[in-house]
């Protein structure tokens, strides 16, 4: 079992940024994908960043050149920095984590374990 909690989120206007964090605890795996998902009011949940145990970072092309996702080790918390936010960015953003490599990272269907999730709210 892996446990995720996410923190960071907020509101801010258009154009400003906000940090998102994510802690897992539990169980442990050599090989595994993070990533960063999120879910707009009524509509689908999806993926905006995913990061391997390699260290290899994969974005939605929506927020490509806005949005970083970081981790240093194993052990570390897996970050998203959002800069430039737009109002479409709004959001409930969800950690999630997946104990093997993914062909598709940002698939939500091929993680098992996920956060609470944390508000962004932009505003124009």
């Amino acid at each position: 079992q892996v446990h995720l909690v996410e923190s960071g989120g907020g509101s801010v206007q258009a154009g400003g940024s906000l940090s998102l964090s994510c802690t897992a605890s539990g169980d442990h795996y050599d090989s595994y994908c993070m990533a960063w998902f999120r879910q707009p009011p009524g509509k689908e949940r999806e993926g905006v960043a995913a990061i391997d145990t390699a260290g290899l970072a994969y974005y939605a092309d929506s927020v490509k050149g806005r949005f970083t996702i970081s981790k240093d080790n194993a052990k570390n918390p897996l970050y998203l920095q959002m800069n430039s936010l737009k109002p479409e960015d709004t959001a409930m953003y969800y950690c999630a984590y997946v104990p093997r490599w993914v062909v598709d990272v940002l698939d939500p269907y091929e993680y098992n374990y996920w956060g609470q999730g944390t508000q962004v709210t932009v505003s124009s």
